[in-house]
């Protein structure tokens, strides 16, 4: 026999339903067919786990205002080498049209 599996909403759809109180825990068990034990379990699960729903909440906006700062980091970041990168290609055009196409020969290199 195949094990039935539940999906996590219709967990919680049984769960509401057992803390309204509008019926007892056996009428809830016979009516979907599910042990009184694995509704009891399922429910010290959820009751056990309901504070993440407000934690997680908040971690998700945090993270999510944090990304967004990291990316516009990254983009700033991103433009600088771009400015960087044209300058030092500017300076060494123009060393060249001033010093001649060996400029870099007439200097010591430094070690890095």
């Amino acid at each position: 026999m195949k094990r039935r599996q539940f999906t996590p909403e219709f967990k919680a759809k049984v769960v509401m339903e057992m803390l309204r109180e509008e019926k007892t825990l056996s009428e809830i068990a016979s009516e979907h067919e599910i042990s009184p034990n694995q509704l009891r379990n399922w429910k010290n699960e959820f009751v056990g786990n309901v504070a993440k729903v407000f934690s997680e909440g908040r971690d998700a906006k945090e993270g999510k205002a944090k990304e967004k700062e990291m990316e516009q980091d990254r983009n700033e970041l991103l433009a600088k080498v771009g400015q960087l990168t044209i300058e030092v290609d500017w300076l060494k055009k123009k060393s060249a049209e001033m010093l001649g196409p060996d400029y870099e020969k007439k200097f010591t290199k430094r070690p890095l």
